[in-house]
């Protein structure tokens, strides 16, 4: 069985690093572009909110008898084949633990453009996600 306790604080985590994310986004992608110092920052928080997301994906999945994920791929596909998300915030969260290796493996493979467009809706992604984990920690 799942401790809502340790799922609410990893969400609590995910959702401070979604916050500074947003904060950190500037207006302009020129501005980010120009900034290493900014880009290394927004970056950062981008993956500490998607690595919280991955630990509750792995958590969830092995404390309530869905499998243990291969992937983290996989952890987003097994909560959606039990009911836990929506397949289309799953497909959203897979492409996100495509973004954070990325991250976590160099920037060379980060379309830092395309990273600062799509960036709201990926936080959107996380925002969802972190609703739903909650919801079912409670009714853990």
């Amino acid at each position: 069985m799942t401790d809502p306790a340790i799922v609410l604080r990893k969400l609590a985590m995910l959702v401070e690093h979604v916050k500074r994310a947003r904060r950190r986004r500037p207006e302009r992608f020129r501005d980010l572009a120009a900034d290493v110092d900014l880009q290394d920052a927004l970056s950062m928080s981008v993956l500490v909110g998607i690595q919280e997301a991955v630990d509750v994906a792995f958590h969830v999945a092995s404390d309530d008898g869905f499998g243990l994920p291969s992937s983290y791929a996989e952890a987003f596909e097994l909560l959606a084949r039990h009911g836990v998300l929506e397949m289309a915030l799953a497909e959203r969260l897979v492409a996100a633990a495509g973004l954070r290796n990325r991250l976590a493996h160099g920037y060379a493979s980060v379309d830092l453009e395309r990273f600062w467009r799509e960036l709201p809706s990926g936080l959107e992604a996380l925002d969802l996600y972190a609703a739903a984990m909650a919801r079912h920690a409670d009714t853990s």
